[in-house]
C-alpha cells in the first residue's frame, strides 16, 4: 500500500469531488492550482460520455475551476482508446452524443450501419427506439457490443433519467449478449488514464466519492485510494462493502497543502 507522500500522479473523479451541481466544492480550485504549481501529472475523470473534453473544460471554467481539456478523461475517450487498441481504424454504429462520436472520428473510426465492428452505446438525452432496434439487429448479426459506462440512471431536475446501463440492459435482454463496459468500475478506465499521463500504479492516487465505482476500481487498478465524503458516501455506505479505501477525507480541501486552519475546527 502506497503512502500519500509517495504519490506523484493523481486521478480524480469530477462530480461529488470537485463540483456538485455546477458549484465548486471547497478546496477544488486550490487543489487543481497546487497540481499545476507542482507540475504534477493529473487527470479529471468522468463516466459521463455525453460531452467532449472541450465541453467539460468550459463547464468547469463556468464553475470557477480551471481544467484544460487535455486534463479530462471521459468514459467515451477510454472506450475509444480500448476499441482502437483492438481494431485500429475500425467501424462502429453509435448510440450517443458528441462525447463518443467525436472521439471515434478523431481515432479514425468509420461510422456505419452496415456490419460494423462495434456497436457502441453511450450516454444520450434522446434514446431512439429505431436506433436501439438497429443496435439489437447488428449485435445479433455479430457486431461487438461495447458500452461506455454502466450507470443505470442519471440525475435531472425532475428526478432520475434512464442512462446507458438501462439501455444496455434492454439490448442485452433482446440479444442475449452482455456488453463489454469500459467505464468505472472497470479498472480499464484508470489504466488507460494512467497511460495517457505516463503514470504507474505504485505512485498514483485515485480520489472519488463512490465506493462502488471509484474506490473498487482504484483498488483493482492497484492505486492509492482516497474517498471524500462530499458525494453520496457516508459511514453506513462505506461499511456495506468488504473493501475500504486507503484514506477517508471530509473533502479535497484536506489535500491542499498549508491550508489555513478554519476557526470552527
Amino acid at each position: 500500500m502506497s503512502r500519500r507522500d509517495e504519490i506523484e500522479c493523481w486521478l480524480t473523479d469530477m462530480d461529488g469531488v470537485l463540483v456538485h451541481e455546477n458549484e465548486p466544492l471547497p478546496g477544488a480550485a486550490e487543489l487543481l492550482q497546487q497540481w499545476r504549481d507542482l507540475d504534477a501529472p493529473y487527470l479529471v475523470l468522468t463516466n459521463n460520455s455525453i460531452f467532449t473534453p472541450r465541453d467539460l473544460s468550459a463547464r468547469l471554467r463556468a464553475s470557477g475551476l480551471i481544467v484544460p481539456e487535455d486534463r479530462i478523461w471521459t468514459s467515451a475517450l477510454a472506450t475509444v482508446d480500448f476499441c482502437a487498441s483492438q481494431i485500429p481504424g475500425g467501424s462502429a454504429f453509435v448510440i450517443g452524443e458528441a462525447g463518443i462520436t467525436t472521439a471515434l472520428h478523431e481515432a479514425g473510426f468509420i461510422m456505419t450501419e452496415t456490419a460494423p465492428d462495434y456497436v457502441v452505446v453511450g450516454e444520450t438525452r434522446n434514446y431512439s427506439f429505431e436506433a436501439i432496434t438497429k443496435a439489437i439487429r447488428l449485435i445479433a448479426a455479430g457486431s461487438r457490443f461495447i458500452v461506455t459506462n454502466p450507470d443505470a440512471t442519471g440525475p435531472s431536475a425532475d428526478g432520475p433519467l434512464p442512462a446507458t446501463g438501462a439501455i444496455a440492459a434492454l439490448i442485452t435482454k433482446a440479444t442475449g449478449k452482455d456488453p463489454y463496459v469500459v467505464g468505472k468500475p472497470n479498472p480499464m478506465m484508470f489504466r488507460s488514464a494512467m497511460n495517457r499521463i505516463g503514470a504507474h500504479s505504485e505512485n498514483t492516487a485515485m480520489i472519488g466519492d463512490r465506493m462502488d465505482t471509484d474506490i473498487v476500481a482504484g483498488i483493482e487498478a492497484g492505486l492509492h485510494t482516497i474517498l471524500v465524503m462530499t458525494g453520496i458516501s457516508d459511514e453506513a455506505e462505506i461499511n456495506r462493502y468488504p473493501f475500504r479505501p486507503d484514506e477517508i477525507l471530509a473533502g479535497v480541501h484536506e489535500l491542499v497543502s498549508d491550508e489555513p486552519i478554519e476557526s470552527d475546527l
